[in-house]
């Protein structure tokens, strides 16, 4: 998860195609450890794709699932992201 979340906050900085070395700066500036397999892995996936479009599938695979108001369909971001990546990962394997 802290992984996509750095993700997340790349792009959300303006940073349309981050690397593995902006994602380790982002964990390790609030001295989170990492896992390099994992950031490779998830650059590996997200590659070429627009986030909108990856949040979107991700919105639409939960669609089933009962949600409350407006900050709680904030708070899932994190979580509709991380099972769409995970889907994803399942997939490719």
């Amino acid at each position: 998860m802290k992984v996509i979340t750095s993700y997340l906050l790349a792009v959300l900085g303006g940073n349309v195609s981050p690397s593995a070395k902006d994602l380790k700066g982002i964990l390790g500036s609030v001295g989170v450890d990492h896992d390099n397999d994992m950031i490779e892995h998830l650059l590996t996936q997200v590659k070429g794709k627009d986030i909108m479009e990856l949040i979107t599938a991700g919105r639409e695979k939960l669609a089933s699932v009962p949600s409350g108001g407006g900050v709680v369909q904030l708070l899932q971001l994190p979580l509709v992201l991380e099972v769409m990546l995970l889907h994803q990962l399942q997939l490719s394997q």
